[in-house]
């Protein structure tokens, strides 16, 4: 499941209560805002204990007031009913939601019930009077426990829902009620704190679990993308069918002469500077991944062949006008690029390497420091791919500051 900054919401009220305490990760946001949705069962279950306890009370009680309440209940569970399912569907397809809307929906909800103890308490009805604070303090449970992922909200629908209950106890003149003012602030405390240590606990976990993710997917010494990563950001492209790809393969040339020369650990740092270097040339949307040695991927959109050749001799040129001081040498690199491109979403990330590679070998074979496409790949060269019989065009040496290509 994706999820896209479309799910978070645009206005400062609303984005004020679904603040956590802490740093939230940005990519860690959408998802916390998006479990606020719920699922439609208890959804389901909050919303007709509401509308049937307001119903109930407004025919036993029968006036303006406790008629107004069942008809904003109403009209509340009609308006929020849609959000919920469009919301839900639209926030896992990564499309933009009515999120704002939908929590100043259940904001009111909250108000609306408060409202409902209130005139229900002051009514002097006892029997009404208990039906609806106990459906209340139910509501309230509900509301700490599925809503923890932003503990602010928690806060302002209890003491929206429970506190006028404690301020219509105080002012009723009835003894016994008087124990709501100091019942209700406790409970209303209890069950604040209580999400906001569950809010804690599922950032830890949801760290965690992204932490672990991205370890999975990084290669180690650059920070880049590893195959795995790779594999995972074509398959979320895949979601929409009308994108296309483009897959550059790259491979330095003069790398392995600087590893043998001045030691594996000023390749490592090679290997890094290289790295950054991609980083600042490709755009931003673009993947960047090692998959291995010197060798390197990116992952753009499709482009058309003459383009696709450009932006691949960029990143040699970008390269091999760079000097990078490792292991206490100045030294150069050039690259040969391989690049296979695809028209559809659907695609085969490892038939598109496969290919790549392929183009990648007659750019090594023409001279080196070449972007070719892999539809210009001559057989009989590619039969002879990495073999010991066909040697390279450019031996693979260097003297700290060589001329590669």
């Amino acid at each position: 499941m994706r999820y896209s900054d479309g799910v978070l919401p645009r206005w400062a009220l609303t984005r004020w209560l679904v603040e956590c305490a802490g740093e939230v990760p940005a990519e860690l946001r959408p998802s916390l805002v998006q479990g606020l949705y719920g699922s439609l069962p208890i959804f389901l279950g909050g919303v007709m204990n509401t509308v049937l306890v307001s119903s109930i009370v407004a025919t036993r009680i029968a006036s303006i007031p406790f008629f107004l309440w069942a008809a904003f209940e109403i009209g509340l569970a009609a308006l929020r009913l849609p959000l919920l399912i469009s919301g839900s569907r639209a926030a896992k397809a990564g499309a933009r939601t009515y999120i704002d809307l939908y929590i100043l929906a259940a904001v009111g909800w909250a108000a609306s019930v408060g409202y409902g103890c209130f005139i229900t308490v002051l009514s002097g009805d006892w029997l009404a009077s208990t039906l609806v604070v106990l459906s209340a303090a139910a509501m309230t449970g509900g509301v700490a426990f599925r809503n923890f992922a932003a503990p602010r909200l928690v806060m302002v629908m209890i003491v929206l829902s429970l506190g006028p209950c404690a301020v219509a106890g105080l002012i009723s003149g009835e003894l016994i009620m008087l124990a709501t003012g100091l019942q209700i602030p406790i409970y209303i405390y209890a069950m604040t704190h209580a999400s906001y240590r569950l809010n804690a606990m599922l950032l830890q976990t949801m760290r965690s679990e992204h932490e672990n993710k991205r370890r999975a997917q990084q290669d180690v010494l650059t920070g880049l993308m590893n195959r795995a990563g790779l594999e995972d950001a074509v398959a979320s492209r895949a979601t929409d069918p009308t994108l296309g790809l483009t897959v550059f393969y790259i491979d330095l040339d003069g790398f392995k002469a600087i590893n043998d020369t001045l030691g594996h650990g000023a390749g490592d740092e090679l290997l890094v500077e290289v790295s950054k270097l991609m980083n600042r040339v490709t755009p931003a949307s673009d993947v960047i991944a090692r998959i291995g040695g010197d060798e390197f991927i990116i992952l753009s959109d499709e482009m058309d062949p003459v383009t696709a050749r450009q932006s691949g001799q960029g990143i040699i040129d970008a390269l091999t006008k760079t000097s990078f001081f490792v292991g206490g040498t100045t030294v150069t690199v050039g690259a040969s690029v391989g690049i296979a491109i695809r028209s559809t979403g659907n695609v085969d990330l490892s038939a598109m390497m496969l290919d790549a590679d392929r183009a990648l070998y007659v750019a090594k074979v023409k001279g080196r420091c070449r972007a070719e496409l892999a539809p210009s790949i001559a057989p009989n060269l590619y039969a002879a791919r990495r073999s010991p019989e066909v040697p390279p065009t450019v031996p693979d040496t260097v003297h700290y500051r060589p001329a590669i290509c």
